[in-house]
């Protein structure tokens, strides 16, 4: 009875870690299955744009397509090269993989508690994970012990840190008016924000979006994976499910920008423009929609720009938004001091 009544106890003091649990598989398998189905999404959206067919055999519409390339990706060896050092070369994926998951934790998607954690500092949080998910490029171009693999790694490095601070300043305007770096706080006063700041911030979300683009190693920024000049990069050596944790991280980036904008910009799960007679359908119907909205932006941007060179890349990160962002941030803060919008 004393062993029975002890286990009670530690069932009792077990539950909340099973909520957790449950909550992170929640969102992590529904992530893991639209990432999948991203890549899928990715190649009929620009198939239909340059008019070809794109995935359709594996099944109807080609809709088993994402699982034939994982299995493909399982069953292939994973090639180490032999001056390269072993430790380091298969962790650098697993860090870029983890990173781009663990971000997810404080990401509302249908009310004020609705993250796996929802914290005050969830804006801090996201910009501390983000910033160290570097590491995993410049460890995977380190350990790789090709100079090909360690160029692209130093010039993603550049590149992602450059374009980090105008990711920061695009968000500043947003922080100011709400007073909050909580992520659901954020939205809810987003949402009731006049018509003229949503106007005021709309150039803050094109310099987001622009630098996310670089910040996930999207087109036209993709140049890390430059095929032409560096054999496609940091990940050159890599192969099977070593490279798919990059190639996976890369899309996990993509879904996780389309939430931020989501949040920041777009007012989170509400109804868009305060259309009353669509409030019954539920607010996660609606973020996903606009995050759908987005990641179809960066779908349609890889079909329609080329690439840059790096030199215009690091010009337009330095010379043009991150002053741009500057500028703007004292603009838009003058006017919400002027207009007595700042909070208390």
């Amino acid at each position: 009875m004393n062993f029975y009544n002890q286990f009670l106890n530690f069932l009792h003091y077990l539950e909340p870690t099973f909520h957790v649990l449950l909550a992170i598989l929640c969102v992590t398998i529904p992530l893991l299955i639209s990432m999948a189905y991203l890549t899928y999404a990715e190649r009929r959206v620009i198939a239909g744009m340059q008019m070809r067919s794109g995935p359709d055999v594996v099944g109807p519409f080609g809709l088993i397509q994402p699982f034939a390339d994982a299995l493909k990706l399982i069953l292939k060896e994973i090639i180490i090269p032999n001056k390269a050092d072993c430790k380091l070369f298969l962790f650098a994926p697993i860090i870029t993989f983890v990173l781009a998951n663990v971000c997810w934790a404080v990401i509302p998607f249908n009310g004020l508690t609705s993250a796996v954690a929802n914290i005050n500092v969830g804006v801090t949080y996201l910009l501390a994970i983000s910033s160290l998910s570097v590491y995993g490029i410049v460890i995977a171009g380190y350990a790789s012990n090709s100079k090909y693999a360690f160029l692209g790694a130093m010039r993603s490095a550049a590149q992602m840190i450059s374009y980090e601070l105008s990711i920061g300043f695009s968000l500043m305007l947003t922080l100011i008016f709400t007073g909050s770096l909580n992520l659901g706080q954020i939205v809810e006063k987003y949402h009731e924000a006049p018509l003229w700041f949503v106007a005021l911030n709309f150039p803050m979300c094109v310099c987001f979006l622009i630098s996310m683009l670089a910040e996930t190693n999207r087109h036209p920024f993709d140049l890390p994976e430059a095929e032409a000049e560096l054999v496609a990069g940091y990940n050159v050596e890599y192969s099977s499910m070593s490279f798919a944790l990059f190639y996976l991280g890369e899309y996990l980036n993509m879904i996780l920008a389309s939430a931020l904008m989501t949040i920041f910009f777009l007012g989170g799960w509400h109804v868009p423009f305060g259309i009353e007679f669509l409030s019954f359908i539920p607010g996660i119907f609606w973020m996903i929609l606009k995050m759908l909205f987005i990641l179809f932006i960066f779908i349609w941007v890889r079909a329609a720009l080329p690439r840059y060179r790096y030199d215009q890349l690091m010009r337009i990160g330095w010379k043009f938004i991150l002053p741009f962002t500057l500028i703007w941030l004292v603009i838009g803060s003058s006017i919400l001091f002027l207009s007595g919008n700042l909070p208390q």
